[in-house]
C-alpha cells in the first residue's frame, strides 16, 4: 500500500527481456536505496513493483507479461523518469490517499497550462474508468497523488503545485504521452458491496417447524 507522495525520480537504465512477453527493468536511484530488502515493494510510476536486486546506486524489478500488457513500461527507453515511493508501514501518515499499485488503465496527457507559478494538466482516461471518478476526487497519475479539480465525459484536469510539478515526472510528459491511472479504492469498494447490501435477505430456516423436527421441543 502506498499514499502517492513521490520519494525520487529515478532513470531508467534499462529494459531487459528475461522471458516470453517479460522484462527485468532497472532504474538509477539513490535516495530510497538504504531502507530497502530484497522482495520490498516499490512503486514504480504507480505500479507496485517486486525489488530482486538492489545496490547503493539502483534497484531492479521484473516484469510479468501481464504488466507489460497494460502498463507504459514496455514503450520507456533509457533515460525516461520513473517516480519511485517505497511501501507505507503500519503507522506512516497517509499524506496523499491509499494507493494500491494496481493500475486501472492508461490515460494520455492532453495539455498542459501555466497558471502564474501553478500547472493545470489535462488527461484522457479509459470509458471503463469513468464511474470511479468524481470532482474533488482522488486520482493517482503516474503514482502521485492528485485531486480531480473538473471532469469531463473523457477526460479530468488537475492542479498542481510548484513542487509537485518539479519533483515528478510530470514536468517530463509531453501531450499524448501515456501515463498510469489508479482510481480511489474506497469507490470500488463501495461498488462492489452495494449488490450485496441492496439484495433481499433470505428467509430464515430456523423456526418452530425446524425445532421440533430436530428435537428442541
Amino acid at each position: 500500500m502506498f499514499t502517492g507522495l513521490i520519494e525520487e525520480v529515478g532513470t531508467l537504465l534499462s529494459l531487459r527481456p528475461i522471458g516470453p512477453g517479460q522484462l527485468e527493468l532497472k532504474v538509477g536511484c539513490g535516495r530510497i536505496n538504504p531502507g530497502l530488502k530484497l522482495g520490498d515493494s516499490v512503486a514504480v510510476d504507480g505500479v507496485c513493483l517486486t525489488v530482486v536486486s538492489f545496490d547503493s546506486r539502483s534497484v531492479a524489478f521484473e516484469l510479468s507479461g501481464e504488466t507489460v500488457q497494460k502498463s507504459r513500461f514496455g514503450g520507456l527507453k533509457a533515460g525516461a523518469r520513473l517516480n519511485l515511493e517505497q511501501a507505507l508501514r503500519l503507522g506512516d501518515r497517509l499524506g496523499g490517499h491509499l494507493v494500491q499499485g494496481h493500475v486501472d488503465g492508461l490515460g494520455h496527457l492532453g495539455g498542459v497550462k501555466k497558471e502564474g507559478e501553478f500547472y493545470s494538466l489535462t488527461f484522457t482516461y479509459p470509458a471503463p474508468i469513468s464511474r470511479y471518478l468524481i470532482p474533488k476526487g482522488s486520482v493517482a497519475v503516474n503514482g502521485i497523488s492528485l485531486t480531480v479539480a473538473s471532469l469531463e465525459s473523457d477526460r479530468f484536469t488537475v492542479a498542481i503545485i510548484p513542487h509537485t510539478y518539479q519533483e515528478t515526472n510530470l514536468r517530463e510528459l509531453k501531450p499524448k504521452d501515456p501515463v498510469h491511472l489508479e482510481t480511489d479504492l474506497i469507490g470500488r469498494y463501495v461498488e462492489r458491496l452495494l449488490p450485496f447490501a441492496q439484495a433481499p435477505a433470505k428467509a430464515s430456516s430456523l423456526n418452530d417447524a425446524f425445532l421440533k423436527e430436530n428435537g428442541f421441543f
